[in-house]
């Protein structure tokens, strides 16, 4: 991870962000190509606890220090965001095996489970005859992300 552009602004509360604290940022988040993925935006401040895994690993470590009202841009590697992309995780299984009135079609999100019994989301990729190849990797994993941060409050 890599940080840049950071920037002050007095607000009167000097304290900086630690692991614990409760705080609300605005953000935006892009792809290596410029590709806007993702936005607080219009939507209201994000609130999150840091420390307690509630966002990317990159993310969380990108605001410990800040003060409010400060910005800064974080550059996030993989492996500290949705890790890399992972061949095995695009599974070809037959169309019965999926539970009936599932919509099978390119794009479709589906839920299932693991032989342990742990449940997780994967996009069908491919449907060819009596086979469905889905992809359960996180749609971000294998990029890195840049985020535009401003810490709003701690509270």
């Amino acid at each position: 991870m890599s940080c840049s552009g950071s920037s002050s602004s007095s607000t009167g509360d000097s304290r900086q962000v630690k692991n614990g604290d409760i705080i609300q940022v605005n953000y935006t988040g892009t792809l290596q190509d410029g590709t806007k993925f993702d936005t607080s935006i219009g939507r209201g401040a994000f609130e999150f606890a840091v420390g307690k895994h509630q966002v990317i690993e990159g993310f969380e470590t990108g605001v410990i220090g800040m003060k409010v009202g400060e910005k800064k841009v974080v550059k996030i590697l993989a492996e500290q965001a949705y890790g890399q992309y992972r061949k095995d995780l695009v599974i070809t299984t037959l169309k019965k095996d999926f539970k009936a009135g599932v919509n099978l079609t390119v794009g479709t999100v589906v839920n299932s489970v693991d032989q342990n019994g742990n449940p997780f989301q994967a996009t069908v990729i491919k449907i060819e005859g009596d086979t469905v190849t889905v992809d359960a990797n996180h749609p971000l994993a294998g990029k890195d992300l840049t985020f535009e941060i401003e810490l709003v409050k701690i509270l």
